[in-house]
C-alpha cells in the first residue's frame, strides 16, 4: 500500500518536471512576463520554486530575519537576480529528489508548485491538462501561506470536471485548476466562475 505522503511527492515530483519541460522552452522574452503573481516576471516565480535549492539552514535564518513571509520570498528571489535562466532550471530539476521542502513538507510544496506553475503559464497563453488526483490534492490543501481561509469562509467550492467539494455556504463553482487559483487570491480566474458566492469572492479578492 503506498503511503500518502510517498503519494504526495509523487505528485510534486510529476509537477516539477512539468514545470522543467515548459520552462526549457521559454524565449528571452517569456521569462521577462509579467506572471499572476503581482510585481513578479515570469523569472521570479521560478527564482522562488528554487528557493529548496537553498541550505535549509540559510533558509531558515532568512526567515528569521524577515518574518514576513511576503518579505522573506522577496529577499529568496533577489537572492537569484544573478543567476542565468538556464541555471535557475537545471538546480530546479537537479534537486527534484533532495528537495527539503518536498521531503518535510509535501502537501505544501504541491500547491505551492502547481499554483506557480499556473502563474506562469497563464500570461504565456500555455494550457496544460492537469492530473485529476493532483488537483484533488491541491484542492483540498491550499497553501497556507496564501491565507485561503480568507477567500474561502462560508463559500462552498464545487469543481464541475472533477469530483471535489468543500465547504457550505453559497456555491462558487467552476473547473478544478480555475478554483485552485481562487481559493488563494488571483482574481484572473473570476469570470471563469459561477454561483451566488463569485459576488462575495470578487469582493474580497477586490478588498
Amino acid at each position: 500500500m503506498v503511503r500518502r505522503g510517498s503519494e504526495v511527492r509523487e505528485h510534486v515530483m510529476a509537477e516539477r518536471a512539468e514545470l522543467v519541460a515548459l520552462l526549457r522552452t521559454l524565449s528571452p522574452e517569456d521569462w521577462q512576463t509579467p506572471s499572476l503573481c503581482a510585481g513578479w516576471r515570469v523569472r521570479d516565480v521560478v527564482a522562488h520554486i528554487a528557493l529548496d535549492t537553498v541550505p535549509p539552514v540559510t533558509y531558515l535564518r532568512t526567515v528569521a530575519r524577515h518574518p514576513s513571509p511576503d518579505r522573506a520570498n522577496a529577499q529568496f528571489v533577489d537572492s537569484f537576480r544573478d543567476v542565468a535562466p538556464d541555471e535557475l532550471v537545471d538546480r530546479i530539476e537537479e534537486s527534484a529528489a533532495t528537495s527539503w521542502f518536498t521531503r518535510f513538507a509535501p502537501r505544501i510544496a504541491l500547491a505551492d508548485h502547481l499554483v506557480h506553475h499556473q502563474d506562469i503559464r497563464r500570461p504565456l497563453g500555455r494550457p496544460r491538462p492537469i492530473a485529476p488526483d493532483r488537483l484533488r490534492h491541491v484542492l483540498s490543501h491550499p497553501d497556507p501561506f496564501a491565507f485561503p481561509r480568507r477567500y474561502t469562509k462560508g463559500l462552498r467550492f464545487v469543481a464541475t470536471d472533477v469530483d471535489w467539494a468543500s465547504g457550505s455556504g453559497p456555491d462558487v463553482r467552476g473547473p478544478g485548476e480555475a478554483l485552485a487559483l481562487a481559493v488563494v487570491g488571483r482574481p484572473v480566474v473570476l469570470d471563469e466562475l459561477t454561483g451566488d458566492g463569485v459576488a462575495t469572492l470578487r469582493a474580497r479578492m477586490i478588498r
